[in-house]
């Protein structure tokens, strides 16, 4: 008795077991790849516009999402799998400070321009490379990240100097 009693025990504790380990990775993995845990997918990015300008006088628009709450931007642009080359997302730290950034859990390559509270670009680091740990220092204070796809720095011509202009940064458009 005591036999057949231990064996229900073990099956229904490898039952809650396989159960539990459903359940995880449900929430662990999904068609956009692993550890896509639920709060990730519930951060929001309001949108916006913004324009580059050259020291050429060329301008640039991009549709942007922002990252101005702590939750947006660690998540970032983790996982996604494209952007438009037009599009880019604009991370906010509310002053100007020294930054660090990196591409863990980022599938696309990246070009990141950071930018002074002014809208000038500081600093730029073209072709970031998906899923590295490498720090990518702001080298000086920044109010500002913008991360565009890479490449898209070099193709339009977007140099330190230039100017980033827009509601987000509260310096026109």
């Amino acid at each position: 008795m005591l036999s057949r009693a231990s064996s229900n025990f073990g099956n229904v504790v490898k039952g809650a077991l396989m159960a539990l380990f459903f359940v995880f990775t449900a929430t662990t993995t999904s068609a956009q790849g692993p550890l896509r845990v639920q709060a990730q997918q519930d951060v929001v990015f309001p949108k916006s516009e913004l324009t580059i300008r050259t020291a050429g006088g060329k301008i640039y628009p991009f549709t942007i999402e922002l990252a101005i709450d702590d939750a947006q931007r660690e998540h970032g642009l983790m996982f996604r799998k494209q952007m438009d080359p037009d599009h880019g997302m604009l991370f906010d730290f509310g002053a100007e400070r020294q930054v660090s950034m990196w591409m863990e859990n980022t599938v696309l390559a990246l070009d990141m321009v950071f930018i002074r509270t002014d809208g000038t670009i500081s600093h730029i680091r073209e072709n970031a490379v998906p899923f590295s740990r490498d720090i990518i220092d702001s080298r000086g204070p920044v109010k500002y990240v913008l991360e565009l796809n890479a490449g898209r720095t070099k193709a339009l011509g977007i140099k330190v100097g230039d100017k980033v202009l827009g509601k987000p940064l509260h310096n026109g458009g």
